[in-house]
Order: structure tokens, then C-alpha cells, then sequence
């Protein structure tokens, strides 16, 4: 088999990807690399869904559990980490699958990524913290002023990706979307064949109230309290992502459950609209609607893999 040769599955959360990927990694002698931005994060288990023990027992799984919640991991780490893991399985001759939803992770390693020179700018994440405090309540409203090319194509309310782009302004003095166009993306850094599922917008939402309601039974609470008391502050990256920041407010008496409960959902049905329309704007994805057979689509692969 080509060493460039990779199986890529996609699609929005709860769409049903870690129960596929299971079925073809048992077809097809894989082992699964995961693209998902949370599940790298150690302790962030139920809200993160992250596979079973007894999952990763029966399939090998990479890049889960990388780093603690208070570290940084950014997409051209994921590209470097992932190049290694692929490399390590198909050394002892099994198929490499990068499962997940995590878009620029995916393409970052498809097709190369721009170094964002921010990215290593602050050892500590207590001073990185105390430099976006200094940037302002609303970092937006500054990156209008110094940047308004890179505050146009961002949401005003992503602080996170408006503060990467004021620090790579501030620390350049160039426009991070002039960087971006100037890097563009490599071609092929993998010969890849990526499916994306998909499945009737009406049930996916089912299925992502029901894994909220699910996650908030097996002990999300709970778990985001052993993670504040560990002394993970509410403003971490990871501590703002789904559920967790939502629990968070509840556990500082902000927010009641129930209207927490329902925010977490509205806002991961938001998400999985984003995912949606990332991977439709992707070239090469091959989509295949629910339900999802491995039998359907396994000789496909094989020829793929086998292919010349």
C-alpha cells in the first residue's frame, strides 16, 4: 500500500463516526487517529465523547489524550502528531483512519497549514490569559480598528479566533489574512479517500439532545467540577468549549440546569450546522447518508487502498 495513502472520515457531531470507524477498523486492520480538537484534552471525557475503554481496547487510538486542559494545542501540532502516528501504523502494516469533526484539523493535514507566528508567543497560559485581558473586553472591536480585513471574516463574538489575529497583527504588523493567502494550502500531502456522513437535519438533533441528556446522566457535572477543582479556571480555551462552559455557570450559580441543559443543545445543533457546511465546502468528500452500512462501502476502500 502507498505510505501516502490514508481513509478520512467525517462528518458533524453525533452523526454516528466512532461506531462506523469502529466497524471498518475491525474490516480493514485499522487504527483510528482522531481529528477532534476536545477529545485531546486529559480528564474531558463524557462531555467529549470520547471512545470507551473498552473501544479503544478492540481499536488502537491516537492523539486522545495529548495534553492537559490548561496546555495549548493548536492545528500545526495536530498536522505534526498525526504525520507521526500515520507513519507508526502503517510501519506495522495496517491502515491509518483520521476520524473526527474537527475540520482545520483535517485539512491542515491534507493539505498543509500557515504557521500562525502567535502560536508560540507565551510559555504560560497565565501570561497568554493576562494578555488578552489587556487586549479588552472585546477584542472584535480592537481587531476592526487595527485589522478590519481579518475582523470582517471573523464572527464578533469568536474571541478566540479575533484574539490569534490581533496577536499575530501586534507581533508582525501584517494582516493575518494577508499570511494566510501568502502560505495558501499544499497540494496533497496525503492521497486520502474522505467520506463524510451525513443523515436527515430532523434526527441528527435528536441524536444530539439525546447524547446531551446522556452525557448530563453519566456524570457531566461532576466532571466539570473535579476539573475546576483541580484548578482548570472557567476561561481556558478548553473550559469554553460545549458543555463545559455552560456547566461552569451553573456550578457558579449563574445558571439554572435546565436552562443550561437546553443552551448546551441549541448551541451543539449550531455547531453541527458549522461542520456541515465546512465539510460541503471540501473538495473529494464522498457523502454517504445514514444508515451506515460498513458492508456498503468496504470493497470501495479496499480498492482504494490497493489501488496504484
Amino acid at each position: 500500500m502507498d505510505p501516502k495513502r490514508i481513509l478520512v472520515l467525517v462528518g458533524p457531531t453525533a452523526v454516528g463516526k466512532t461506531s462506523l470507524a469502529l466497524q471498518l477498523a475491525a474490516e480493514l486492520n485499522g487504527e483510528i487517529v482522531s481529528a477532534d480538537s476536545m477529545q485531546i484534552y486529559r480528564g474531558m471525557d463524557i462531555g467529549t465523547s470520547k471512545p470507551t475503554p473498552e473501544e479503544r481496547r478492540r481499536v488502537a487510538h491516537h492523539l486522545i489524550d495529548v495534553v492537559d486542559p490548561d496546555e495549548s494545542f493548536h492545528a500545526v501540532q495536530f498536522q505534526k502528531e498525526a504525520d507521526r502516528a500515520i507513519e507508526d501504523i502503517q510501519a506495522r502494516g495496517k491502515t491509518a483512519m483520521i476520524v473526527g469533526g474537527t475540520g482545520l484539523y483535517v485539512k491542515g493535514l491534507l493539505h498543509g497549514l500557515f504557521e500562525d507566528p502567535s502560536v508560540d508567543k507565551f510559555d504560560k497560559w497565565e501570561e497568554k490569559l493576562n494578555y488578552y485581558k489587556s487586549l479588552g473586553e472585546n477584542p472584535h472591536k480592537t481587531l476592526e480598528s487595527l485589522d478590519p480585513a481579518a475582523a470582517q471574516r471573523i464572527h464578533p463574538n469568536d474571541h478566540v479566533r479575533a484574539r490569534r489575529a490581533l496577536e499575530v497583527f501586534l507581533r508582525t504588523g501584517k494582516s493575518i489574512t494577508d499570511l494566510q493567502k501568502e502560505h495558501g494550502f499544499q497540494q496533497d500531502r496525503y492521497q486520502e479517500l474522505t467520506i463524510g456522513l451525513t443523515m436527515d437535519r430532523e434526527r441528527l438533533f435528536e441524536r444530539i439532545n439525546a447524547r446531551v441528556d446522556e452525557m448530563v446522566r453519566a456524570g457531566l457535572l461532576e466532571e466539570v467540577r473535579a476539573l475546576m477543582a483541580r484548578g482548570h479556571s472557567p476561561d481556558l480555551p478548553s473550559m469554553r468549549s460545549l458543555g463545559y462552559r455552560h456547566l461552569t455557570k451553573v456550578i457558579a450559580g449563574e445558571t439554572e440546569m435546565s436552562e443550561a441543559v437546553r443552551l448546551f443543545k441549541r448551541d451543539t445543533r449550531r455547531y453541527a450546522k458549522r461542520q456541515y457546511t465546512w465539510f460541503n465546502n471540501q473538495e473529494n468528500v464522498e457523502w454517504l447518508a445514514a444508515p451506515f452500512r460498513a458492508e456498503r462501502i468496504i470493497e470501495t476502500i479496499r480498492a482504494f487502498l490497493r489501488s496504484v
